[in-house]
């Protein structure tokens, strides 16, 4: 497992944005654990979270020209991603979506940089695929190239068929999702600690139970 992705999960696990319990999901499942990326919600934790952004989307080798948000979660992690690839000395635009068109001023609903070339979306999860849906039509309709996603967490579990919200992302538009971590990722870096093998071993189960392999 790549270095980044060990730091990442001991960060969100300190910043209390990946919890462990019983937490019931919207599908009505008991879930060993939670992440709540709004929890990253200061601008230290907010330029950290960019930053294991930014090693992901250079880890995966994919080539995008600017960056997209949907609103409302991924307005700060697509403008925290700019910032951290312009430290590493990449200056990429990035834009973001009102969720209504504005009538006055520069109106429309897109703000920012004008779409153009590939664009990349950033969001905290994939649970339903709507934002990305949404944001697809966006970039679409401005005569820009979606190229991928990429995502903080991805849960790999199934929703209401076979696949994950990821994998039906990735078959439904034909681009890539890039994830700072997996919940395979995170059960091989809680197999490392002692302490937490109750905790992997209920991770473990509801993987066996409702898991996916990767997209």
């Amino acid at each position: 497992m790549q270095s980044f992705k060990g730091e990442f999960l001991d960060f969100a696990i300190r910043q209390q944005v990946l919890l462990f319990g019983e937490f019931k999901t919207k599908a009505g499942r008991l879930s060993p654990y939670f992440f709540n990326a709004g929890l990253f919600n200061d601008g230290l934790s907010l330029k950290r979270l960019g930053e294991f952004y930014a090693k992901a989307i250079a880890a995966s080798g994919l080539a995008f020209d600017g960056l997209f948000g949907p609103a409302y979660k991924g307005i700060p992690l697509a403008a925290a991603v700019a910032i951290a690839l312009a430290a590493e000395g990449r200056n990429v635009p990035f834009s973001y979506n009102r969720k209504e068109a504005k009538d006055h001023g520069e109106g429309g609903t897109i703000v920012g940089a004008r779409l153009a070339g590939r664009i990349l979306i950033v969001d905290d999860v994939i649970s339903a695929g709507t934002s990305v849906r949404e944001s697809v039509e966006l970039i679409r309709a401005a005569g820009a190239t979606p190229c991928g996603v990429a995502i903080a967490l991805d849960r790999m579990e199934r929703g209401l068929g076979e696949l994950s919200a990821v994998q039906e992302v990735s078959r439904d538009y034909g681009i890539p999702v890039i994830g700072i971590v997996n919940l395979d990722d995170l059960a091989t870096h809680l197999s490392g600690k002692p302490d937490w093998q109750a905790t992997l071993a209920a991770i473990q189960a509801y993987r066996a139970t409702y898991g996916v392999g990767e997209a």
